[in-house]
This record gives structure tokens, sequence and C-alpha cells, in this order.
């Protein structure tokens, strides 16, 4: 081998036994943080949130450097796939409520704009349903609900959730025009607690994108890559994703790569630096 290379027995022997040189074995290094990272999520971080969970560690890489390594590595996040299942049924003879955002999902603080919606989860025992509200501002679930049947009772359900953990003033719920959402029960509960309801037209998405979002998300890394014997299996799971791994750890693009509950409590502490400076004097 060495004559048909050309290279000395003396060169191959040293190569041999030579350590890497300090490039491959810092590669080798960040390879492994990217896989306790990418492991971590649940094989979900792409190269964006891998990069920001690398940031908060205190290593900078480069984003070409890091889907290098995880391409090498045939770590791949997930990613959303394009589909849109109808599952409202508008009851004609109650009549909506008007439309307060326009497909404007823009909120200046916490507990000033919820988004809600209901999906199916499927099990081997059939349907699971899942109402949730979501806050505009920080994308944090504040209030869910499961469900075996999609009744008024499931979305009344997650909005005492959200009533209870949040405490708000005059929120505005946005939803589309379910008939669960049109009901009489779900508006004297808004009515009782100053929520302001607010829908979008029937089978649109993007008059409800938000909310669609989140089911986008929990679809792709969650539902899409798991199957439930029970329902109890399902509820388990979900309920894990959202309180465990979503508000707390999850990391969203829109809020600079920081989780729900992380932004909410910088928010917070960026409240209580304003509260406390002392004016500005003038002369």
């Amino acid at each position: 081998m060495c004559r048909t290379l050309n290279v000395s027995c003396s060169s191959f022997y040293d190569w041999r036994t030579r350590a890497p040189c300090a490039r491959v074995q810092a590669n080798q290094a960040l390879s492994q943080q990217i896989r306790d990272i990418f492991m971590d999520s649940d094989q979900t971080y792409g190269v964006p949130r891998v990069r920001a969970e690398l940031i908060d560690a205190g290593v900078h890489a480069s984003r070409k450097r890091i889907a290098r390594l995880m391409r090498e590595g045939h770590m791949r996040g997930v990613s959303r796939r394009r589909s849109y299942v109808v599952t409202t049924q508008r009851d004609k003879r109650q009549r909506p409520a008007p439309d307060l955002v326009k497909r404007q999902f823009v909120a200046k603080d916490i507990n000033e704009l919820w988004v809600a919606d209901m999906t199916y989860i499927p099990t081997w025992a059939g349907f699971l349903y899942l109402a949730v509200v979501i806050d505009v501002y920080s994308r944090k679930v504040v209030g869910w609900a499961f469900g075996e049947r999609m009744t008024a009772q499931l979305v009344v359900e997650a909005l005492n959730m959200a009533l209870h953990t949040c405490k708000p003033g005059p929120v505005i719920h946005h939803s589309d025009q379910g008939s669960q959402y049109t009901s009489l029960a779900f508006g004297q509960r808004c009515q009782e607690m100053g929520v302001r309801p607010s829908m979008g037209s029937v089978g649109d998405a993007y008059d409800n994108a938000m909310a669609e979002s989140f089911f986008a998300s929990l679809e792709c890394e969650l539902i899409a890559r798991r199957s439930w014997k029970s329902k109890a299996e399902a509820r388990t799971a979900v309920f894990t994703w959202i309180e465990a791994w979503y508000n707390p750890r999850r990391r969203h693009s829109a809020l600079g790569q920081m989780s729900p509950v992380n932004f909410e409590r910088k928010h917070e502490q960026d409240q209580q630096t304003l509260t406390k400076s002392p004016p500005t004097q003038t002369t």
C-alpha cells in the first residue's frame, strides 16, 4: 500500500498513531453537544434552535458549521406538513361575534389577546379532542381541555383554565365560528368574566392562523411521530408536551428563540425595571 501511494512506511505508522488535529477534536466535541441538544428536543430541533441553545450555553458556532455537523451526523429537525382539516361546524341559529382581530395577530402585552381552537388526536380507541387557548403576545398555552366529544363544555373548560391561571382584564378571545364558540353557554361565560369574544370567518385557516400554527407544531412534533393505544396515553403525552416542553422550553423564532415562559419572565423583568427607574429630570 505504501509503495502504491508513494508513502514511506514510517510516515504511515506516524499517521496511524497521531492524535487528531485541534480542528477535528473541536468538531467532535461540538458534534456531541449538538447531538445532546437534538436528542433533548426529541429529535425535533433544526439548525436555528440548536444554535440558540449553543449560544445560551456559551458556545458560538456559525450556522453553516452547525448545519454541516448535523448533516454529517444524520440529524435533521422535523418540518411542518401543509395540511388543514376542517373541524368547524357552524350553527346557523347562533349569531357569531364580530371579528375584532382582522388577521392582525399582534399584542403589546400579556393577556391582551387570546386565540382559541380545537383539534382531534387519533388513538386506537378513537378520537380524543383538545381545545386550547393561546396568548398571542407570548405564544403560551394558557388554557387547555380534553374531551370525548367536541362540545361547548370543552371550550368553556379551556377558557376557565385560562381565566383561573392568568386572571386577565378585558381580554379579547378570538376563535372561529364553530358551534361550540357561538353557543349560549360559552357566550354567557365570556359575559360573566368580561371576556370580549371575536370570531373569524368559517373554514378559513388564515382568520385563526396562530392557533392553526400551534396545532401544526403539535402535529409534526408529536402526533405524527407517535401512536397511542388508549385515550389516556394520548392525554398524558399531549399534556407533557404542552406543560413540560412547549410552554417552558420550546424555542420560537417569533420570540427571539425564547420559550413562552422565558419570554413572559423577561417581559415582567423589563416592566419591573421600567417601574423602578427614576423619572428623567429636566432643567
